[in-house]
């Protein structure tokens, strides 16, 4: 049986073995991820927490609505078994209606019938499973990404791992966040908690390039779960571009991890140029839906 449970009646430890030992595991659907990026969130659970959907709650003027959180891909049904998913219909059945409005991104493994929900969405993202030598890996790399590659190698790029949340964060607000101004301090805020919390948890890592003159130039914060890494934040700066100091990260990575089984997940992208890079290392898509039900008043309806 489905059931709808309020946030503070969710068993959190059963909660965080089904998101473990699910067969679709992300790292956003754990129980310590949601606490950071939405300040409540309710469930639907199947049975003894065989299955769960996790359903971000916020209140305005009265509305309550879910939508997927800022620094969070995906979530939807994740379940012990692959038979769970045929029912995702009766989970999204089984919102409550006093849920007024959602929009809420799927995982990969969640698929809805169009005919079922008129607004469904298809989102791209790229991922590459590093189950193989990195020798293998490197053979699906474009010539483009080599030749890039060979210039970092080139420039006497260093690898520094574990350097601060603070250090990566502030290379992209003063790179590409000066233009990005839906972008909160808040946001910020929750993505350095979310990089503490994982470090310490040992599944978070911080890897940063240094060039000549221990001068930051590039860096990615990855987010572990058992069988995934996920690409959650990146930072950049102009001198890191010419340097081409983004793929020798992400490549140094691969080495490192290659032939370890996980799933390098690049969160992204529908952006036609970032979807162009993650494809150069050989990424193959892995799309996943959006689904969005307005139940608000008539008044308010056609505002969303």
């Amino acid at each position: 049986m489905i059931q709808f449970v309020k946030h503070n009646d969710v068993d959190t430890e059963k909660w965080d073995k089904c998101i473990r030992k699910s067969v679709n595991c992300l790292p956003y659907a754990f129980s310590w991820y949601l606490d950071i990026v939405v300040s409540q969130w309710d469930a639907l659970v199947l049975n003894d927490y065989e299955a769960v959907f996790p359903l971000p709650c916020k209140s305005k003027y009265k509305i309550t609505y879910s939508i997927t959180p800022f620094w969070v891909q995906q979530l939807g049904l994740f379940s012990l078994t692959c038979s769970s998913f045929s029912r995702v219909n009766e989970f999204i059945e089984a919102i409550p209606n006093s849920y007024r409005y959602i929009d809420l991104n799927m995982n990969f493994n969640t698929h809805l019938s169009p005919a079922s929900f008129s607004k469904i969405r298809t989102n791209n993202n790229f991922v590459i499973p590093l189950d193989k030598p990195y020798s293998a890996v490197k053979k699906g790399y474009s010539k483009n990404l080599l030749r890039n590659l060979k210039k970092g190698n080139s420039n006497n790029l260093q690898l520094f791992k574990n350097d601060s949340p603070n250090s990566l964060i502030n290379l992209f607000r003063s790179d590409k966040g000066k233009y990005l101004k839906h972008f909160r301090d808040e946001d910020y805020k929750r993505l350095e908690t979310i990089m503490h919390v994982a470090v310490h948890k040992n599944c978070g890592q911080i890897l940063m390039v240094y060039g000549e003159g221990n001068r930051l130039l590039a860096g990615m914060f990855l987010v572990f779960s058992p069988r995934r890494v996920v690409l959650l934040f990146t930072g950049n700066s102009d001198e890191g571009r010419a340097l081409g100091a983004m793929p020798f990260l992400i490549d140094s990575f691969f080495k490192e991890s290659a032939n370890s089984g996980i799933v390098f997940d690049f969160e992204g992208s529908n952006n036609h140029d970032l979807a162009q890079f993650y494809k150069s290392f050989g990424a193959v898509n892995e799309s996943y839906q959006n689904l969005k039900i307005n139940r608000l008043p008539s008044v308010l309806k056609y505002f969303k």
